[in-house]
């Protein structure tokens, strides 16, 4: 399943003339910006293609093209025909009126044309479902005899052989599925059967190593999605740009899950390999931005809510006070801690225990964080125990301490797949924060006030623009949520921005600490038990009789006063006796 959206929306062209206008611009750019200028066919016509080079087609819903190689060398024995859109689907078929067993559709669609003996022309039929001009690319590549044969086992999808890559995905999730390879053969030859046995001379023997590819941060347009696809479209180029992430086996199931990234643009390509004859074969390529293109709301241009935005950047203005100022100002530090674990907690219990939605969830979420933060003030006024108040404080840096381990490469090893492993790791991380500084708990006050406060203006940005530093918690928030989340690989691109914003991040906790050190040099670590000094306070005005205050009358006498102050206001004016002016 393809990324939905619509073109006319991102780029704010109207449809019909405008639309083609913007197609040809499109494709004049196109023309300049790659490699041998690729021509393009609009309409009914004939594409003529060369093995290995892309070309790009407008097409629409009443006139198909016809895509012709010629010239096919006889050691080639099959070729994988594929043609991708960014967000219209494409219908890719072997005859002119397709039909359900002899075409594909999506947006990144591919068919295998198996040669026969002395066959050197091949012809597919491409066609949109669209009544507009759709801009798309096409290539075709060539393998040999030896070469695998991707969907070449397909049992599941409705192609005899199908090289495609089906996408799935949510705002949490993506899922990838493909059916499994065969064994190559010459021409003329039937390629093995699927079910003849689990030896080395069978289709058992073939790996299959899923890439995965990062387009450019904030890069939604055509031009940019058609140039990285050709990077991921053959064998040779798909490693040299792609990253591997996992490698499965015939015993393994044929899919794979990943960690969604809405407004980020990825491709997934697979290649199969066969160890016996060292020889590969790419399935076609399949895009997703994780998000809708053509939605007015919620769409790839803006994928933040707007309470969202409202909630994280009232949190990044009390974190950068935080971070500065928190230690001098030890209730507003307290409160901003409580806040976060309160919120946090009843966010994720409200979340798995009920259906409501995330507004919702998130209002009620903050509505008990300021509960929490007032309790841990209030237990700090009250009770005055600096340990119990640190624990909490060193935990929430623990937390952000064991994500970012878990953010890096480390948190995609296979034995993290366990929830069991996962967890334990996971709290003694967390938990090996408070420990470390047990006997200092100034510093570590504020260590967590400079690194948490400046962590939630990265949040904040995130909610404006795509950072991949926001899936620090947010990967770790969607674990907690989600049962099945444990099986999805959680890399995430690391461009200029990330770079730019992970500095920003640094000398924001770096600022804060080194402020925070040299301003409380020589002050007392924690401010003295209120709840003492209030009472000292009240005894000594009790008994000082040169002090004002102990002229004050009781509190319960003094409400009653105020009460028939304002009762007088209310009551009405006597007659006082004669009123006669007095006689001069």
């Amino acid at each position: 399943m393809g990324p939905a959206g619509g073109g006319a929306a991102v780029w704010g062209w109207p449809c019909g003339a405008m639309g083609l206008v913007r197609v040809l611009l499109l494709l004049l750019l196109w023309a300049l910006a790659c490699c041998g200028g690729a021509l393009f066919v609009s309409g009914a016509g004939l594409l003529e293609m060369s093995l290995g080079k892309f070309r790009n087609v407008l097409l629409n819903e009443t006139n198909p093209v016809e895509a012709v190689i010629r010239n096919i060398a006889s050691n080639v024995t099959l070729i994988i025909f594929q043609a991708h859109a960014q967000q219209k689907d494409v219908t890719v078929s072997f005859d002119k009126f397709p039909s359900t067993n002899n075409s594909a559709t999506g947006a990144d669609r591919g068919l295998i044309s198996i040669l026969r003996p002395q066959q050197s022309i091949c012809t597919w039929y491409l066609q949109s479902l669209e009544a507009n001009q759709v801009f798309s690319t096409a290539v075709s590549i060539p393998y040999t005899a030896r070469d695998p044969i991707p969907g070449g086992c397909n049992l599941e999808f409705n192609l005899e052989v199908d090289p495609n890559i089906y996408l799935e995905y949510n705002l949490v999730d993506t899922r990838i599925k493909f059916a499994p390879a065969n064994l190559g053969s010459t021409r003329g030859e039937s390629p093995p059967s699927c079910d003849s046995g689990t030896g080395q001379n069978s289709r058992w023997r073939l790996h299959y190593d899923i890439y995965q590819y990062f387009l450019p941060e904030n890069d939604l347009s055509e031009i940019t999605l058609m140039s990285h696809l050709r990077k991921m479209s053959d064998v040779k180029s798909i490693k040299a740009n792609g990253v591997k992430m996992i490698t499965l086996t015939t015993n393994d199931k044929t899919d794979a899950y990943f960690s969604s990234l809405p407004g980020q643009g990825v491709i997934y390509n697979i290649i199969v390999w066969d160890p016996l004859w060292n020889t590969s074969a790419a399935y076609v390529p399949a895009h997703t931005y994780a998000c809708s293109l053509a939605t007015p709301v919620d769409n790839c241009l803006s994928p933040t809510k707007l309470p969202t935005k409202i909630f994280f950047t009232i949190l990044a203005v009390l974190g950068l006070f935080i971070c500065f100022f928190g230690h001098r100002f030890w209730k507003t530090d307290l409160f901003y801690m409580g806040f976060i674990f309160m919120g946090l907690f009843f966010f994720v219990l409200i979340t798995r225990v009920t259906n409501l939605g995330y507004d919702v969830c998130l209002i009620l979420a903050a509505v008990a964080g300021i509960v929490g933060g007032l309790l841990l003030v209030a237990y700090w006024w009250r009770f005055g125990f600096v340990p119990l108040c640190m624990v909490l404080v060193g935990l929430m840096l623990g937390l952000l301490f064991s994500s970012v381990i878990f953010f890096t490469p480390l948190g995609d090893y296979r034995v993290f797949r366990d929830d069991a492993v996962f967890w334990v790791t996971f709290s003694c991380i967390a938990l090996m924060i408070p420990v470390v500084f047990v006997g200092c708990p100034r510093i570590l006050n504020i260590l967590a006030c400079g690194i948490v406060g400046s962590y939630s203006a990265v949040l904040a940005i995130a909610c404006y623009l795509y950072t991949s530093l926001a899936y620090i918690t947010l990967d770790l928030l969607r674990r907690v949520l989600k049962n099945d989340f444990s099986r999805a690989y959680t890399n995430v691109p690391f461009q200029t921005n990330d770079f730019i914003i992970l500095a920003v991040w640094a000398m924001l906790a770096l600022g804060g600490v080194t402020v925070q050190l040299r301003r409380e040099r020589g002050e007392v670590p924690f401010p003295p038990h209120p709840y003492r000094i209030w009472k000292r306070e009240r005894e000594r005005r009790s008994t000082n009789i040169l002090d004002p205050s102990h002229h004050v009358p009781p509190l319960r006498e003094r409400i009653h006063n105020k009460l028939l102050q304002i009762g007088e206001l209310f009551r009405k004016e006597q007659a006082a006796g004669e009123r006669t002016p007095l006689l001069l």
